[in-house]
């Protein structure tokens, strides 16, 4: 059987209780605005046991200046990133963030890509976990190192060429996860220039959830990505966004919603905005 994408906050803490289970918690917060908050946050309080994994280095690769603002890391570095905080080729990782699962789904998408299928995201992440009555620790584990192997490799990329070439064919369905407003071209904070890749749709990646922060049931999250894509499959989609980070939430949302085999274009807007005489919209 497959593992289910999403955990509560009751299951977590059931199997928080059980030795037989081989469990890896994993605290993913970050904030784009603030690289050291995440970690701040971390030592202020986080769930007991859990180790923290910082975006702007275990979960991404090197930045050129070219290619984006969080780059993909290198697979084998990325695994021994995760062995050294106590993970298995049979451990189950949990992912968790402050609520919405913004960097907790990037965590989700990097194990997957290397292979590793059980992993699992907190849903509605560390505010639910307090709201089921959690309790937090500062103490931070000293784990002992994993055996975290490279496996096949499921979730698939696209490069830039790739999504290049795509705006003239039209053959795949670009979705962009930022906010509208980003999408359209207007208040840009955090890439040099506004706007979106010619023929890319908008799903910004925020309505995915309840107001609580927690996902939406799978049939609702079905419904409305058909009725954004049509006829188009999801093995024919492209998920994009700012940095290849929030387009990991559309596509655990697809998983949800039992539309698997989206790919995702890691250099994303970040990337395409900085190259010499590329096509742009806005609006």
């Amino acid at each position: 059987m497959s593992t289910p994408a999403l955990i509560d906050a009751s299951e977590l803490k059931t199997l928080m209780s059980q030795d037989s289970i081989k469990l890896l918690v994993v605290d993913c917060r970050y904030a784009l605005t603030d690289p050291e908050a995440g970690a701040r946050d971390y030592a202020d309080g986080h769930i007991p046991g859990a180790v923290y994994a910082d975006l702007g280095e275990l979960l991404s690769g090197p930045t050129t200046g070219m290619n984006g603002r969080h780059p993909l890391p290198d697979p084998q570095a990325f695994a021994d990133g995760l062995a050294a905080l106590g993970a298995d080729d049979d451990t189950l990782v949990v992912a968790y963030d402050a609520e919405d699962a913004t960097y907790a789904a990037r965590l989700w998408w990097l194990l997957r890509w290397i292979g590793h299928e059980q992993v699992r995201v907190l849903d509605g992440g560390l505010r639910a976990w307090r709201e089921a009555g959690g309790a937090l620790s500062t103490t931070v584990p000293s784990p002992r190192p994993g055996n975290l192997s490279l496996r096949h490799r499921a979730m698939p990329t696209v490069t830039f060429t790739d999504v290049l070439a795509n705006v003239n064919s039209q053959k795949k369905r670009v979705v962009d996860a930022r906010s509208p407003d980003r999408y359209r071209g207007e208040n840009e904070t955090l890439d040099p220039t506004g706007g979106h890749i010619p023929g890319a749709i908008n799903r910004y990646y925020k309505e995915n959830l309840r107001d609580d922060g927690r996902f939406k049931s799978a049939a609702e999250l079905r419904q409305e990505y058909q009725q954004l894509l049509g006829d188009t499959p999801a093995e024919q989609v492209i998920h994009q966004c700012g940095s290849g980070v929030s387009a990991c939430h559309n596509l655990l949302a697809m998983e949800i919603a039992g539309l698997k085999g989206g790919t995702l274009y890691p250099g994303s807007w970040s990337e395409w905005c900085r190259q010499s005489g590329v096509p742009m919209a806005r609006g």
